[in-house]
């Protein structure tokens, strides 16, 4: 790969409740001249943004069509209960799914959970999203379940929440297009997802062309070096010939006497 090839930057979708700060934070240490633009979509959004070209990759929800896209695992989150904080089910640590068979479930058309058999009572009507269901609960209509980050996204005063071990859970993937060849850039972002230091061989995307104004500098400082080292060898080279100049061959010096020894006529 050629450094015009490379991107200038990389798309990132994620979705609700998932936090790529700290990945994000590595990445820009890491790749100073590759930006990171950041795509936020819905949980059923994310999977088609990624096949048609959106992103990137992605930090979505599992599962995902791997006959179209590839993934990786990173974490699986705890199911919790949204409750009213006067709820009587917050003197205890966590909740079962009996515990909560006369309560009223609210299940959202977004809900992320993969449920067999829904618990409790069902509402009148589903809410259509999440936060309409944060609200219901917040009005005393009923209770919800959710992955623990989206308890914790639409925090409110009057809201807690308690984990329900047995309920199902829902798992966070990095995923990306699938293809034959993984490229660099998301490889570089497998490795800083995975913890892999900034000297390892795998998952390193080939070095960012430079700025031009970076370039520029670098050729200047060349150039100085260069006339630098010229003048400082000129200067050598006439302090040799200076040197040569002032000194009288030797062996000359010697022939010429020698010669006019020779050269003397003899008295008769």
């Amino acid at each position: 790969m050629t450094g015009s090839d490379i991107p200038s930057s990389f798309r990132l979708a994620y979705v609700p409740g998932v936090t790529p700060t700290k990945w994000v934070r590595v990445w820009h240490e890491r790749l100073p001249h590759t930006s990171l633009e950041l795509v936020q979509a819905t949980a059923a959004e994310a999977p088609e943004l990624l096949a048609d070209g959106g992103a990137d990759a992605g930090l979505v929800r599992l599962p995902v069509d791997r006959d179209v896209l590839s993934a990786i695992p990173l974490y699986t989150e705890t199911t919790v209960v949204v409750i009213p904080k006067d709820h009587v089910a917050t003197a205890a640590e966590e909740v079962s799914l009996a515990e909560l068979s006369d309560e009223i479930v609210l299940h959202p058309l977004d809900d992320l959970l993969a449920w067999e058999t829904l618990p409790g009572l069902p509402a009148v009507e589903r809410p259509a999203t999440t936060a309409d269901a944060i609200e219901l609960v917040a009005a005393g209509v009923g209770v919800l379940l959710v992955p623990q980050s989206l308890a914790r996204l639409h925090h409110r005063k009057d809201l807690t929440y308690r984990p329900v071990p047995e309920a199902p859970e829902s798992r966070v993937a990095l995923s990306w297009p699938d293809a034959e060849v993984t490229p660099d850039l998301v490889e570089e972002f497998i490795g800083i997802v995975r913890g892999r230091t900034v000297n390892s061989t795998r998952g390193r995307a080939a070095t960012p062309p430079r700025p031009a104004k970076d370039k520029a500098k670098d050729k200047a400082k060349d150039k100085a070096k260069r006339a630098g080292a010229g003048g400082a060898g000129g200067g050598s080279g006439g302090a040799r010939n200076r040197s040569a100049a002032g000194r009288k061959p030797q062996s000359g010096g010697r022939t010429g006497g020698q010669g006019g020894k020779r050269g003397k006529p003899r008295g008769r």
